[in-house]
């Protein structure tokens, strides 16, 4: 049975990816900020009949992420899957945008990606085998009004994942970027500026299931990209 790693899993596609890889078969690790948050998430995955481990850590931070992991590990086996899901949104206009709001969208949705990256990736490369999936988004190939900060993280998402997927192909371990359209979570519910109807916006369960069903490719086969758009917007 593989493990897999899924950060900000508390919530939105991070929680939804939890459930939908337990379900799949995999023993899952979790990790989100707030300790009551990811107590109560392993306790609905017991609930449902789903091997989990986890505990509370900022993924920017390098010694709590190697904490993490080696907890993971210790409980659950060596990472096999890897879902960079950790994100926040901010969306304000330029103008209003403060420096602590910028440096914060870089540390959760960049920093982090390289942190945790970082320490799954050699266990992979000595067992020739993994997959890495990051969450991007579809405002990581085009920019919007009030989006400067979190579109110019996103488009780093996708820089990072196109290179190390040229890195580490050769070692069969595949790296995909997976680009949502709007999905009804908190993130996007709570941004005044991001007007929709919440009916037309993917869920995430249709997120989750997405990254199951490219992880479960034959191996000979990647995915190193995949936009998933609401169908009728």
């Amino acid at each position: 049975m593989p493990t897999a790693l899924v950060t900000g899993a508390t919530e939105g596609i991070g929680r939804a990816t939890a459930f939908a890889l337990g379900r799949a078969g995999w023993r899952v690790g979790v990790c989100a900020r707030t300790a009551e948050r990811v107590t109560e998430l392993l306790r609905d995955l017991d609930e449902a009949g789903i091997t989990a481990a986890g505990c509370a850590a900022d993924v920017a931070r390098e010694g709590e992420v190697h904490t993490l992991v080696r907890q993971i590990e210790a409980e659950l086996g060596p990472t096999d899957t890897l879902v960079n899901n950790a994100g926040v949104a901010i969306f304000k206009p330029f103008a209003e945008l403060t420096l602590e709001d910028w440096d914060r969208t870089m540390a959760t949705n960049v920093r982090s990606l390289f942190v945790v990256t970082r320490e799954v990736l050699p266990g992979m490369r000595e067992r020739r085998q993994g997959a890495i999936v990051n969450v991007a988004s579809l405002a990581g190939r085009n920019g919007f009004a009030g989006g400067t900060a979190y579109a110019a993280s996103k488009h780093a998402v996708l820089g990072f994942s196109r290179s190390l997927m040229a890195e580490v192909r050769g070692e069969n371990i595949r790296v995909l970027a997976i680009c949502p359209g709007s999905v009804d979570t908190a993130l996007i519910r709570n941004q005044s500026m991001i007007g929709r109807d919440a009916r037309r916006l993917l869920q995430p369960e249709d997120v989750a299931s997405t990254i199951v069903s490219s992880l479960r490719l034959p191996d000979r086969a990647l995915v190193s990209e995949l936009d998933v758009r609401p169908a009728n917007p």
